[in-house]
């Protein structure tokens, strides 16, 4: 259960690594994490006794790429240089949107990283993320103190980080860009990342690799879901439908007694908006976004079991029909699933949204993953995980739509929002066009994606998109889930996660391998 418990999106995810992410909002593209074989001191090939891997560094990082005057921050890192011989590459990660501290696992060959590194004879570095975990130049999270959150920060954070530090090894002061090379990879947002920071930094890493990278910024992003409705049970497929389907029609109908009904089956009875009882209900679909090759199951299958498993036997394709689904889903929710992603808060506090004063929306302390990416979504990525287009099947609720997510942004960054005079809309056509979104074609920038992933339809494996396969630009895709090519122990249960990574580990070191010093 160690890879469940701990992987992003998740309701556990929900209590662990930030502890404030709100029931009512759209999941995080994030990187699972890969727990550490152990935190003890490390033995180098050589048989030196290295430090532990979770031992952190600290650089001094610029506020503001923009204007230097304004000093520094700083920002911690983890590395170890187990595989590392003279001459070989310098692999940086980045988790993205999330405190660091966890991810010192992407220090090892657990993961695509550490293959990476025992193969090429390489160095491992996870660098945290700017206004995440620890990493921050302010004090707090406030409006003000967010101006320098942007995603051009944070590249220019890459750039800076690779001229600049002096890593804790034998000749760690002469690895720059230009003296080795450099191998950036990233997952989900900090894939993209990856992908942005090919476009925006031409020729500082000589290869990258993107995993489930969401290159496209897109405001109504209901294709979450559409992968999800491809690859779960056909019957829980079709229960599921039929469920939000018939809750739809109950809450637009204005007959007061079945929406009471329906929202005392739920035990959702004291929250006032309608949109806020059946968006809660996407919270069982996003636990698809923990499922991997190697977890072998998790909350997601328990959900679909509580629908389709009635006396021992499993429903056929079609499911079991309304009747039967939705007393079985608000038994499942109330008896069950209600305190896993609720613990004993009441409805209003974890799935109301509409109280502007309560304290998810007002709390400006640091290490609030949630804050700090909505702060991007807002302003520049949107991602809102909304229901299909009438016409088109969907397994969540169409009653919430992006005015859902967009009030709240002007509720979490008043500041921010307040003299605009409508619904703040994320800039996404400025973002595509700055990064070049799905349209990126560059050099040396490996592709990985999973068909069962939830964020696929944000990544060049989107469907109708069609894009090929170059030398330069391979494209490659897994029967994986979210960025299961990033950990070793999905290839060893996915022959074709096994093949994604073998196909980058040989393409990777010869981009390498085309490596020559320069002056950078």
């Amino acid at each position: 259960m160690l890879v469940l418990a701990l992987a992003a999106g998740t309701v556990a995810d929900a209590k662990t690594l930030d502890g404030r992410l709100h029931a009512n909002m759209a999941r995080r593209p994030s990187v699972p994490v890969v727990p550490l074989p152990n935190d003890g001191p490390v033995t180098s090939r050589n048989g030196t006794q290295l430090p532990p891997y979770n031992t952190t560094y600290y650089f001094e990082q610029l506020i503001d790429h923009t204007n230097p005057s304004l000093g520094t921050f700083q920002q911690r890192y983890w590395t170890t240089y187990e595989f590392y011989e003279t001459g070989g590459p310098i692999i940086l990660f980045t988790p993205g949107e999330a405190n660091a501290q966890p991810y010192s696992g992407y220090l090892t060959n657990r993961t695509i990283n550490g293959q990476i590194a025992q193969e090429l004879n390489g160095a491992t570095i996870v660098l945290e993320h700017r206004y995440y975990g620890l990493s921050n130049p302010y004090d707090d999270l406030s409006v003000q103190s967010l101006q320098f959150h942007t995603i051009q920060q944070a590249i220019d954070d890459l750039e800076y980080f690779a001229k600049n530090v002096d890593l804790p090894m034998p000749g760690g002061d002469a690895v720059k860009p230009g003296q080795a090379p450099w191998v950036l990879i990233g997952g989900s947002y900090s894939g993209a990342l990856t992908s942005f920071t090919v476009v925006n930094k031409p020729n500082l890493f000589q290869a990258a690799y993107a995993s489930s990278a969401v290159v496209e910024s897109i405001v109504d992003y209901w294709g979450y879901f559409q992968p999800i409705l491809e690859w779960m049970p056909k019957n829980c497929s079709a229960d599921v439908q039929a469920v939000i389907a018939h809750i739809d029609s109950v809450f637009t109908s204005g007959n007061q007694k079945e929406i009471n009904s329906i929202k005392a089956l739920f035990n959702m009875s004291a929250l006032t908006h309608l949109d806020d009882v059946a968006g809660a209900l996407r919270n069982n679909l996003w636990d698809w976004q923990s499922l991997s090759p190697s977890s072998g199951g998790g909350l997601f299958f328990d959900f679909c079991d509580a629908l389709e498993v009635k006396n021992g036997v499993s429903a056929g394709p079609n499911g079991w029909g309304l009747q039967h689904a939705l007393q079985a889903w608000g038994s499942y929710w109330t008896n069950t699933y209600y305190a896993l992603l609720c613990g004993d808060e009441d409805a209003v506090t974890c799935l109301g949204t509409y109280d502007p004063t309560q304290e998810y929306w007002t709390d400006t302390a640091v290490d609030n993953a949630g804050r700090s990416w909505m702060w991007i979504v807002c302003n520049e990525v949107g991602f809102f995980q909304e229901g299909a287009p009438k016409g088109h099947p969907t397994i969540v609720t169409r009653l919430v739509q992006p005015p859902y997510d967009e009030r709240q942004c002007t509720y979490m960054f008043a500041d921010a929002f307040k003299n605009l005079g409508h619904l703040p809309v994320p800039n996404v056509d400025a973002t595509n066009k700055a990064y070049h979104g799905w349209f990126v074609q560059e050099n040396h920038l490996f592709f990985a994606n999973g068909h069962r992933d939830p964020w696929r339809e944000a990544t060049l494996a989107a469907d109708g998109t069609h894009f090929k396969s170059t030398p330069g630009q391979p494209l490659t895709i897994s029967d994986g889930f979210h960025c299961s090519d990033l950990s070793t122990a999905n290839a060893q249960v996915d022959s074709t996660v096994l093949a994604v990574q073998q196909q980058a580990l040989k393409t990777i070191a010869g981009w390498v391998a085309e490596w020559k010093p320069s002056k950078h």
